[in-house]
């Protein structure tokens, strides 16, 4: 790498992190990209899907386990919607999929809470399919 190219570099990413820190955001036309200063605290508060529900177990009011998370959908409202749940099967085999509404769930003591759930109950759901 050249010395020009290591300062182009250099200034793009204080750029950046000066647009960041700044707590502007960036606007493209009308519309505001990304999230304010404010915004972000709120955004660090929230739940990761990829630490905290995906792959978590689903516990029923009993604390027994029902399923699995295996996906999220977001509507294409953009309203986080409902989660893929995989019940039964060892080994992927016989596993079935099914959607429930997000407001079905409780998070109680850092466990996902389906109240009134049974292996039973989610397998007589209508199996969930991924459009193609």
């Amino acid at each position: 790498m050249d010395l020009k190219t290591l300062k182009t570099g250099l200034v793009g990413a204080a750029l950046a992190v000066g647009v960041v820190s700044s707590g502007w955001a960036q606007v493209a036309g009308t519309a505001t990209l990304g999230v304010t200063a404010t915004e972000i605290q709120a955004v660090a508060a929230g739940w990761s899907l990829k630490k905290s529900i995906l792959g978590k177990k689903v516990y029923n009011d009993e604390g027994r386990v029902v399923g699995k998370v295996d996906d999220v959908i977001v509507a294409p409202d953009k309203a986080l919607s409902y989660a893929i749940i995989g019940a039964g099967g060892f080994l992927g085999m016989g596993k079935h999929d099914v959607a429930i509404p997000i407001n079905q769930f409780r998070i109680d003591n850092g466990k996902i809470m389906l109240a009134g759930a049974t292996k039973d109950a989610i397998k007589a759901l209508p199996k969930f399919e991924y459009a193609r």
